[in-house]
């Protein structure tokens, strides 16, 4: 079995997609209800600390790296596999809008904006506030992503498998 370029891409695709889509969807089910435990400053400052530390090379080499073999996977497959190329290349939507465009315009704001928050100098009414205002937001939109880099992910896995030729 000979392993192209192009197979390499696309699998990458589908490792890089699935690898974000695990790490929005763990965090959907662990964060998010562990953080709801917590008192409002204590809230806003543990989330100030992950989102300072999730931006980190790991991080951006997963979160872009999908998009990046995405695309390059979809531009492969043009031309070459009808149904392998519509899968990726509604993959790479569903991803480059969902998940990417919703951090990008959504989640990465409300991150800024936790960012200079100085919690210690507020009143407890101000962070109560605050909080609300945040966090209902933040995990709205973390569920649209989510729900799109899953969604990615299963349609990069079916271009993968529409990709395969049996064996004859």
């Amino acid at each position: 079995m000979e392993l192209s370029i192009k197979s390499f891409v696309l699998f990458g695709a589908v490792i890089l997609t699935g690898l974000s889509a695990g790490l929005f969807y763990a965090w959907s089910v662990s964060v998010i209800p562990g953080t709801q435990n917590l008192g409002h400053s204590n809230y806003l400052t543990t989330m100030q600390s992950i989102n300072r530390a999730i931006l980190n090379p790991a991080f951006y080499a997963v979160f872009f790296g999908s998009i990046l073999f995405l695309s390059v996977a979809s531009i492969y497959e043009f031309n070459l596999n009808t149904n392998a190329f519509w899968l990726i290349l509604a993959s790479s939507i569903c991803y480059m809008i969902g998940t990417v465009g919703v951090t990008g315009l959504g989640n990465v704001p409300l991150n800024n904006q936790l960012d200079v928050l100085q919690i210690t100098e507020l009143s407890s009414t101000k962070i109560a506030e605050f909080r609300a205002f945040y966090e209902q937001k933040w995990n709205r939109l973390h569920s649209i992503r989510t729900i799109c880099a899953v969604i990615s992910f299963v349609l990069a896995v079916l271009a993968l498998f529409a990709q395969v030729k049996p064996f004859r």
